[in-house]
């Protein structure tokens, strides 16, 4: 049986982590080839990647939390290779939020995310190809705009070290009474939506900024897309959102929302709008937005409730 080999691309700012470190020497006890590398600006995870490859190793382990992971399953999406010709993927959460992975039922300790690779077989998995104002991105988890995608960008760094996943929350409940409202058209096949919105939810997965389930329905390998689309304040929105930063219940949501699922969707407006892709914001008038089936493989826990028949 030939050795495993494993490449953990850390994002720098969990570099000091006592839980990981420990992990990592566990997994090297066990016979894995496990090397770390770190990142620290622009283009590491690119360049990670692709030595890892070189390489020939068998898992590219993402260790950050959604836009280390969207990061790392970009980098493999840019290959020309077929996901069955590319080393699967892994997470072992450490962000602010971690959405990807509480939705997926992922471990927050190291050594049970590190089991899951050894334990059990990757997964095909569906991630979003994002054309703004024709420039390429990639979005494994949810692409979001509106409200959810203020909270996220204006919620202060320290604020998250402090409080992790409450900071979103307390910044939302914040920004309850300067809300304005996106205008902008989107469309996909047999779909039509137009007018002002406050918050936008596109899903491969489930949850973003913090816990909010914008797209509780949606299955990352499906081959959809999950679209949710909040209007325009008013008393029941107002209240909906209310209710969704303090932890009310999806139910909610499903009164004042549009859902729609499409392999596709166009979004266009008529003034630059921002979408929050993983943590990553984008600014563009217009974006088309494409679920890609299978791009990568991924570990992830057997009852997943993020694949389909489960």
């Amino acid at each position: 049986m030939s050795t495993p080999r494993w490449r953990l691309i850390l994002n720098g700012k969990s570099a000091g982590n006592d839980d990981l470190r420990e992990a990592v020497g566990h997994w090297r006890d066990r016979g894995v080839q496990l090397e770390v590398r770190v990142t620290w600006e622009d283009g590491d995870a690119e360049r990670y990647v692709a030595e890892a490859i070189d390489h020939g190793v068998d898992v590219i382990v993402a260790a950050g939390g959604d836009g280390t992971l969207s990061a790392v399953a970009e980098t493999l999406a840019h290959r020309d290779e077929p996901a069955g010709a590319l080393p699967s993927l892994a997470l072992v959460p450490m962000g602010t939020a971690n959405d990807f992975a509480t939705a997926a039922g992922i471990p927050v300790e190291p050594q049970e995310a590190f089991a899951l690779i050894a334990g059990g077989t990757p997964r095909p998995m569906d991630l979003l190809r994002v054309d703004a104002d024709g420039k390429p991105w990639w979005c494994a988890n949810l692409a979001s705009g509106g409200f959810g995608t203020q909270v996220t960008v204006e919620t202060d760094a320290g604020l998250k070290k402090m409080l992790g996943g409450l900071a979103y929350v307390i910044t939302g409940i914040a920004k309850l009474g300067r809300i304005e409202p996106i205008t902008a058209r989107l469309s996909g096949p047999d779909f039509q939506w137009e007018g002002g919105f406050i918050a936008l939810g596109i899903g491969n997965g489930r949850q973003a900024g913090g816990g909010q389930q914008l797209c509780p329905q949606a299955l990352i390998d499906d081959g959809l897309l999950d679209v949710t689309v909040v209007p325009e304040l008013d008393g029941e929105v107002a209240a909906t959102l209310g209710q969704m930063l303090t932890g009310g219940k999806e139910a909610a949501l499903e009164r004042v929302a549009t859902r729609a699922q499409l392999p596709w969707l166009q979004i266009d407006a008529p003034q630059p709008l921002t979408l929050n892709l993983d943590g990553e914001p984008v600014q563009a008038r217009s974006f088309r937005i494409e679920c890609v089936p299978g791009r990568v493989r991924m570990h992830l826990p057997e009852e997943c409730v993020l694949l389909s028949g489960r």
